[in-house]
C-alpha cells in the first residue's frame, strides 16, 4: 500500500505540494517537534488504483495516515527535504478527502436511531451553526525530555514526541505525568519545540429543526432536537 500511496501522490500532484511544504519548513528558522502536512485525497481515484487502500482510507483513516506518514518520511530522507527532521514520529499527516461516497452509511445523522457511530472513519454531517466560539490555540505537537541528567534521553534526541490525534483531548498531548521508558524518571516538555494550531468550537443542530420552527405537523406524538458540538482544528 505504500507503493500505491506514492504512485497516487505523484499522479495527483500531491507529491509536488508535499515537496513545496517541506521547503517552507526547511527554510524556516523555527525549530519544530512535529511537521504537519495536509494531503488531499480523492477516494474514487485511489480505489481505482487499489481497492484495498481506498477502502482502508475510508474506514480506517487514522491507520491509513500512518502509511502516508511512512512514505513521506522516506521521501524526506531520500531527497533531503528537511535537514532538521530526525524521526518518523515527527511527521503528522492529515488526510483530507475531496468527497465521500454518496451512500447513507457515510452520513452522520444524530436524529437517526440507533446511534451506531463507534468507528473512527469519515462521515458527512450537515446542520445549522447556532453558535461559534472564538478561535483559540491548541497543541498540535510537543517534545519531551527526561529530567534525569545521566539518561541518554535527557537531551538532543526526539525520543518522546506527543502528537494530537483526532478525538483526543488536550491532556492527551501535554501533561506532567509522563515518565521515561528507560529510567522511569519524569518527563519535562521542551517548550521551544511546542507546535500550536488554531481550534474553534461550533454548536450545530440538525437541519430538521427548520420544519419544527415552521410549524409542520409530525406523525410522532413528540420529538426532541438537541445541538451537538464540533471542534474545528
Amino acid at each position: 500500500m505504500r507503493e500505491i500511496s506514492l504512485v497516487y501522490l505523484d499522479r495527483s500532484g500531491g507529491l509536488q505540494k508535499f515537496v513545496h511544504d517541506c521547503k517552507k519548513y526547511n527554510d524556516s528558522k523555527q525549530s519544530y517537534a512535529v511537521y504537519r502536512f495536509i494531503i488531499s485525497i480523492n477516494p474514487s481515484d485511489i480505489a481505482e488504483l487499489d481497492a484495498t487502500l481506498g477502502n482502508y482510507i475510508l474506514h480506517n483513516p487514522i491507520q491509513a495516515a500512518q502509511i502516508f506518514q511512512s512514505v513521506c518520511f522516506i521521501a524526506i530522507k531520500t531527497l533531503s527535504l528537511i535537514e532538521q527532521l530526525q524521526t518518523e514520529a515527527q511527521i503528522s499527516i492529515l488526510l483530507k478527502p475531496t468527497h465521500l461516497p454518496p451512500l447513507p452509511s457515510y452520513v452522520l445523522s444524530l436524529s437517526a436511531f440507533p446511534f451506531n457511530y463507534t468507528s473512527q472513519r469519515f462521515y458527512i454531517s450537515e446542520g445549522i451553526a447556532v453558535a461559534m466560539g472564538t478561535v483559540t490555540k491548541y497543541t498540535q505537537g510537543a517534545r519531551f525530555l527526561c529530567t534525569e541528567e545521566t539518561c541518554p534521553f535527557s537531551e538532543g534526541r526526539f525520543r518522546y514526541i506527543r502528537v494530537h490525534m483526532p478525538g483526543a483531548t488536550e491532556s492527551a498531548t501535554v501533561r506532567n505525568d509522563f515518565v521515561c521508558s528507560l529510567c522511569s524518571s519524569p518527563l519535562q516538555e521542551d517548550m521551544k519545540f511546542r507546535v500550536l494550531g488554531d481550534k474553534q468550537i461550533v454548536e450545530m443542530i440538525d437541519a430538521k429543526v427548520l420544519n419544527a420552527l415552521k410549524g409542520y405537523s409530525s406523525d410522532k406524538s413528540h420529538f426532541r432536537i438537541q445541538t451537538f458540538t464540533l471542534f474545528l482544528r
